[in-house]
């Protein structure tokens, strides 16, 4: 539920974290009866229980086929990723493993989407929980021919494309040598060359649907352009189909493609932004997805981004990442503000508010190249227990990018385009009147740059807090036993008088 320090030293988080929670408890006790329904839940639950916690809000229509369309999705995703295993690995490291095929080949990726639709499909690969999703694929086809004819449309057509673009590009980065240790052929090679795949779309939350995974080994981005590709293949497919889905649901109408995308590529760059020192750590080979064209200009290699004697540039180079990221926050801004239903508001949003927290600390904080940076886990309650309308978004944009603002030095060689785009998105949050209806979404009551969400007073939660914690503790002592007598009236609902 997060570490006692970071509670006794933020309050607040208490009751938001109380709240995760028991609803992630709420979330696991949700699994439908029927047999292939129950195994789609419970492998949503194994493989992310993240994404399993936050579509709990979705109506049970639209849940139904976003599940699915996830762990499709996951199921490429893990023959993409053993695709590239058989293009960079040794093919005789691979013999000892009887689970897998020795004549795989890469027309798998193409055909993929027709495969949703064969109850006995199944395909040996993968390990762990995702070897389980793979031998028993046929509860996810079962699962998936329940759904209504619209969902079913848009998921195969996402899984099409994005099946061929994976293709595409593990093509263009293993080169020939690849293709041959694939055992492609030249007509599925055509058929890879001759796919088109429209530059669109958003993302839910990179740690719950980003395919970067499939797409790492032996590769370098190279220019920005290149980057934006990248971030589309592994980030922008998916948000085109989740448009798609929550069209098909009548509950929206379908987003402008360049709304969507921009939604895809600030999520999927603050993911490669943040989780820089666990990529280029990577064994046996390092993931390169910052783009040479923005990391040449400070280092000669991007693995020395991370040696402390050029922490400086290392800092420099960041903050212009990040500064390539914030271009995207006013399509953002703009997208969620069309959404109608509450649901799949807080759907797209809270990631979308996760994403601008974290490039805020991530900005200028060499720590990014030491460890891991992001929020903290009570921070991230309080989003999710706050944000319930599009003012909250307004508000809360506004706060970061001003936490983000105050850290912008002047002698930063990006530092005229940083708050430049920051004051484009203040302006927007300003222009809506939500920033006038209250106080600030973020107080800063702690040092410089530490800033924290509030709602409620800092006493309630404090008082709840220990009402909670002294109740707990009669129960783990067995003193509930003891006082039984006294306290037959006492029960749960105290909690909540």
């Amino acid at each position: 539920m997060g570490s006692l320090g970071a509670i006794l030293k933020n309050p607040v988080d208490i009751y938001p974290l109380l709240k995760l929670k028991m609803a992630a408890r709420h979330a696991e006790k949700q699994i439908p009866p029927e047999p292939h329904w129950a195994f789609c839940y419970s492998m949503l639950h194994r493989v992310s229980r993240s994404f399993a916690l936050v579509i709990q809000q979705l109506d049970t229509e639209l849940r139904n086929a976003v599940c699915i369309f996830y762990l499709v999705l996951r199921a490429l995703d893990t023959v993409g990723l053993f695709l590239l295993t058989l293009c960079f690995t040794n093919v005789d490291a691979l013999e000892d493993d009887t689970s897998i095929p020795t004549d795989v080949k890469v027309p798998i990726l193409i055909a993929f989407h027709r495969h949703v639709y064969d109850h006995d499909w199944h395909f040996s690969c993968g390990t762990k929980d995702y070897k389980v999703l793979m031998d028993q694929f046929h509860n996810v086809s079962n699962a998936f021919l329940e759904l209504g004819k619209g969902y079913q449309e848009a998921i195969e057509d996402i899984t099409k494309r994005m099946g061929a673009g994976m293709a595409k590009f593990i093509l263009k980065e293993v080169g020939d040598v690849g293709c041959c240790n694939a055992g492609l052929k030249d007509e599925a090679c055509h058929q890879i060359a001759q796919a088109s795949i429209s530059p669109v779309f958003l993302n839910t939350e990179g740690e719950i649907l980003c395919l970067r995974d499939t797409l790492d080994s032996g590769m370098q981005v190279e220019s920005i352009d290149d980057y934006d590709e990248y971030c589309h293949y592994v980030a922008g497919l998916v948000g085109l189909g989740l448009s798609k889905l929550f069209h098909a649901s009548g509950l929206e109408d379908l987003a402008p493609d360049s709304l969507s995308n921009s939604m895809g590529l600030f999520l999927q760059k603050t993911n490669i932004i943040r989780d820089y020192l666990e990529d280029i750590n990577e064994i046996p080979k390092s993931r390169m997805f910052w783009p040479r064209e923005i990391w040449s200009k400070y280092v000669n290699k991007l693995e020395d981004l991370k040696l402390e004697g050029n922490s400086v540039k290392a800092v420099q180079c960041l903050n212009d990442m990040v500064t390539n990221a914030l271009i995207h926050m006013d399509d953002c801004l703009k997208y969620l503000s069309e959404l109608r239903d509450p649901a799949i508001f807080r759907f797209c949003a809270i990631p979308q508010i996760m994403a601008i927290g974290t490039l805020a600390m991530c900005y200028n904080n060499v720590n990014v190249f030491r460890g891991v940076v992001k929020m903290r886990r009570g921070l991230t309650a309080q989003v999710i227990h706050q944000t319930k309308t599009m003012d909250d978004v307004y508000r809360a944009f506004f706060d970061f990018s001003c936490m983000l603002k105050s850290k912008v030095d002047n002698s930063d060689p990006n530092a005229i385009k940083t708050l430049s785009r920051l004051e484009a998105a203040q302006k927007s949050c300003r222009e809506s009147g939500a920033l006038n209806k209250r106080k600030s979404y973020i107080i800063r009551n702690e040092p410089k740059y530490n800033s924290v969400l509030v709602n409620r007073p800092t006493f309630d939660y404090i008082v709840y807090y220990f009402r909670v914690f002294l109740w707990q503790q009669i129960k783990l002592l067995g003193m509930v036993h003891f006082l039984s007598s006294r306290c037959a009236l006492m029960d749960d609902d105290w909690l909540h008088k």
